[in-house]
This record gives structure tokens, sequence and C-alpha cells, in this order.
């Protein structure tokens, strides 16, 4: 098991709960790595929003493109991984869209340093 990478950038998605469950699934989420930049999904900035209610938790995330190769693989280590936070009765729902696109602009510093941008 590897050693989850430090927050070094604050979570770059709009978060709606209650307040205890923003640092675990920000934690979660940045165990994601998207495999063709070998970067955590937080770090490219594909997550636009988390929203987490009593029974139910809403990730908003999109892909780099639309024709985006991994898409499923991203998607199943997002379950995955917040399933190991979050409690075995919450509804976990991961919902992608493309609007608005995702743009380099959405990269966190340390992403901008990693791809030398």
């Amino acid at each position: 098991m590897s050693e989850t990478p430090p927050l070094t950038d604050a979570p770059r998605f709009a978060y709606e709960g209650p307040v205890h469950w923003l640092e675990p699934i920000a934690r979660a989420l940045r165990k994601v790595v998207d495999p063709e930049v070998a970067l955590s999904i937080l770090d490219v900035g594909l997550v636009y929003r988390v929203t987490v209610q009593e029974t139910h938790a809403h990730i908003l995330m999109t892909m780099t493109s639309a024709a985006c190769p991994v898409t499923d693989v991203i998607l199943d280590d997002a379950y995955a991984e917040l399933e190991q936070v979050l409690p075995l009765d919450m509804d976990i729902e991961i919902e992608l869209c493309w609007d608005p696109a995702w743009t380099p602009e959405r990269m966190s510093a340390h992403a901008r340093r990693f791809m030398k941008w």
C-alpha cells in the first residue's frame, strides 16, 4: 500500500456538505492517478464539485478530453478510494460532465511544475 501524497494545494473543487468529510474525500481523490499524465485527478483539475448529504456523495468531474482512453480506470479507482473513506451505507455517484470543458488552467501548481508549464 502506498502512502497518500500530501495535500500540497488546497482542493481545487467546490465542496458542499459536512466539513468533517472534506479532508478524507480530498485525500481519497488525491490517490486517484490519471495514468496518462502520472498525476492525481485533483492536481490535474478533473474534479469540479463534491456534494455530500446524509446518505449520498455526488462527485462532478470531467476528463481532459471526451475521448480519454482511461476514463473507466479513473472512475473505477475513484469509486474504490471513496469507498475506503465513506460509510458503507453511503451511495457514491460520480457524474461526468463536459461543460465546462477541462482546461490546463485547472491544474494545480504542483501539476504545472511537474509538466514544466
